[in-house]
């Protein structure tokens, strides 16, 4: 490597304490004390995916923490994505590109191809970068795993990078968290930490400064900060919904609302597409997996799936299929997104096995269409425009390829993928117009689009949310950092970087200075 940058390694207690979070939060900070600094995740595990300008995809906690890096993202950020079908069985996306899907016990068998890979993505962004900031994978004291573990130390060995480890004192057992983990880890490991941050502190933070004292005078360790949990911030969740995110809520639709209700599968993917819908005060939005009546709901939205026969069939076998027929029937407002749109056609044929046993399904009817999947995955940057003229902008992730029969008509008119002019269409409408289908994710984070749909639910709805997703996302990204810095030792982290911290948030240093 002919520039060996700076690298921080995050790794966490267990799952779900916050780590990326953490690395967000860091990477902001750092971009605006005016450093080069790009986040990293050797392999990430989630259904919630993003596909890049050069076309690869990639976990979309990685995608947030380059736009909190201000960078435009690249698989090299996250080159090894795994993104579960099964209880046991995950698809494998390889520096971008799917090689094909895994049990967990044949993947774990031999990781150091993948680590291989990996290094070498880590080396590239080192040499573009000051500063990589790295985040671990659930929680780095699987002893069980450890020789296979390839995320956690093994990473930050070979960055030479400290550990900051992370724990949640919001889940309970913050003390048993962080020294049990230095307890069961291998020495090398445990040599490599330099410090913890304790995230999601609730109440008076001055009745924690025993516990504290306690736990740096029996790691021997720095407390790096005592994080507060905090609810005025809206950040992407990893791979699930977000924790205060409540299913089959007990309310009804309520009057004087755009209600929407979107159907919770068994292995929903791309959650994030519908958080500008959810955040927007005009609408109340419901997570719905028991059936019941959708009398009231202006809306319901089939998301996207990473195993669609399986979620089709359960669909069918936890009673959904009456409700959702005769929401439909009376003219009701549907749209599926990417998997949603394919259960909503007359059949979706596997013949290769793709996403499970090969066969054939029958879809829902709703749309004259018929989807096969095949082994190739469509990843692209799209373009186009809806009937009307209004501007569609997003990205596909998909296996299928749907047929059009003569009773639906596309939805979109394409006009670019990844940068190239064509000449397309994507999705469909069936004919009495009430039902659409779409391969688009992020549809909603563009207004035009976003106003277009509310508009089509509610005539009165007034056009006022003129904000992208991505300046709202840039909003919220400097919140969290101005949250985090409040509460971090940038001075004692800058010394286990050997970095100096103090500037501003107005700093600007230049390649040559960086160097």
């Amino acid at each position: 490597m002919t520039n060996q940058s700076k690298s921080l390694c995050l790794l966490g207690t267990g799952s779900d304490v916050g780590k990326s979070v953490v690395v967000t939060a860091l990477c902001r900070i750092f971009k605006n004390r005016g450093f080069r600094v790009a986040p990293y995740k050797a392999q990430n595990m989630s259904n919630n995916s993003y596909v890049t300008l050069n076309g690869g995809e990639m976990g979309r906690a990685q995608v947030v923490q380059a736009e909190a890096c201000g960078l435009e993202p690249h698989t090299d950020m996250n080159p090894v994505l795994l993104k579960p079908n099964t209880d046991t069985g995950s698809q494998v996306v390889l520096q971008g590109k799917a090689t094909g899907n895994a049990q967990a016990a044949d993947y774990f068998r031999d990781t150091s191809r993948l680590f291989e890979q990996a290094r070498q993505s880590l080396d590239r962004l080192r040499e573009q970068y000051e500063l990589v900031v790295i985040e671990g994978a659930g929680s780095c004291a699987e002893v069980n795993l450890r020789s296979r573990d390839f995320v956690n130390f093994e990473t930050a060995h070979a960055a030479a990078a400290p550990v900051i480890l992370v724990a949640d004192i919001d889940r309970g057992g913050v003390f048993a968290q962080i020294i049990g983990t230095l307890e069961v880890i291998p020495e090398r490991d445990r040599q490599r930490v330099a410090g913890f941050i304790i995230n999601k502190f609730r109440g008076d933070a001055t009745l924690f400064d025993d516990g504290i004292r306690y736990l740096e005078q029996k790691t021997g360790l720095p407390m790096l900060g005592l994080i507060p949990y905090y609810r005025h911030i809206e950040i992407d969740p990893e791979d699930g919904l977000p924790l205060e995110t409540v299913i089959d809520p007990p309310s009804r639709p309520l009057a004087g609302k755009i209600n929407i209700a979107a159907l919770r599968l068994p292995h929903i993917s791309n959650f994030t597409d519908f958080n500008p819908l959810i955040r927007n005060p005009a609408v109340t939005f419901h997570y719905l997996s028991k059936p019941r009546p959708l009398d009231g709901y202006d809306a319901l939205i089939l998301p996207g799936s990473k195993n669609v026969r399986f979620d089709l069939q359960w669909l069918r076998d936890a009673g959904w299929e009456t409700p959702l027929l005769e929401f439909a029937a009376a003219g009701g407002r549907i749209l599926g997104v990417c998997g949603g749109y394919q259960m909503l056609g007359r059949h979706i044929h596997d013949p290769h096995g793709t996403e499970g046993p090969a066969g054939s399904s029958r879809g829902f009817g709703l749309l004259d269409s018929e989807t096969t999947l095949e082994q190739d995955k469509v990843l692209s940057r799209s373009q186009g425009t809806l009937a009307d003229g209004t501007a569609i902008d997003g990205y596909e992730i998909h296996l299928g390829q749907t047929r059009l029969g003569a009773q639906a008509r596309p939805l979109v008119q394409l006009t670019q993928r990844n940068g190239i002019s064509v000449s397309d269409s994507d999705g469909a409408v069936n004919d009495k117009g009430t039902v659409w289908g779409t391969y688009f994710h992020g549809l909603f984070d563009f207004p035009h689009f976003r106003n277009h749909y509310l508009s089509w639910l509610d005539a009165g709805y007034v056009t006022e949310e003129i904000e992208l997703a991505a300046e709202f996302k840039q909003t919220q990204y400097g919140l969290l950092a101005e949250h985090f810095e409040q509460h971090l030792d940038m001075e004692r982290l800058g010394q286990i970087l050997g970095m100096d911290l103090s500037g501003g948030a107005t700093t600007e240093r230049t390649a040559a200075q960086a160097v």
